[in-house]
């Protein structure tokens, strides 16, 4: 487990602009002290790292996140991008958190996720633009821009787009598996 600790309360302190000597004039803590935890040079207690979140104003379980956990970002132009060849489908890949993922999928005109699938977790959608049919088992229906819908993928569902004009959904997804071929 690698925790840079000292990294995280150093960005926070120069960020909020309070120098070592600020810091430990309120603190309590010597300056040479808070250097070494800011250069990993010593590992602080959790009593004062208690103290040192405490006057930075972030809570103590941040300083605790290791680096993959922490937030986690992608550019508009860094999105990887696939395309899924059964419906032509273009795949955004938005973000990515664990077995949480968010993508942005375009439907041209009659395209649809191929014939009815299922795997692992659950799904939840938001109809951005175009009119669409969701159909899991005997349940079928006809969304707008605007409408969401969510499903436990376990079940065999299909997304088709009936509109003449692409559609364009967001889906979240949450599975403890974790899988490109979740479509």
């Amino acid at each position: 487990m690698s925790i840079d600790i000292g990294s995280k309360i150093r960005a926070i302190r120069n960020r909020k602009k309070i120098t070592i000597a600020q810091m430990s004039e309120e603190t309590g803590l010597s300056k040479g002290f808070i250097s070494n935890v800011e250069n990993n040079n010593t590992s602080p207690s959790i009593s004062t790292l208690q103290t040192i979140s405490s006057f930075l104003s972030v809570p103590l379980p941040y300083l605790l996140l290791e680096k993959k956990q922490q937030m986690c970002v992608v550019k508009k132009d860094e999105r990887k991008c696939t395309t899924l060849s059964k419906g032509n489908l273009k795949i955004e890949h938005l973000s990515s958190k664990g077995g949480l993922r968010m993508m942005r999928v375009e439907f041209p005109p009659g395209a649809s996720t191929g014939d009815a699938h299922a795997h692992e977790g659950e799904e939840c959608h938001l109809v951005l633009q175009g009119r669409i049919i969701a159909e899991q088992g005997e349940d079928s229906v006809i969304l707008e821009e605007g409408d969401s819908f969510s499903w436990n993928a376990s079940v065999p569902h299909y997304v088709k787009n009936i509109g003449d004009e692409p559609a364009v959904v967001l889906i979240g997804i949450y599975t403890d598996v974790e899988s490109d071929h979740l479509l």
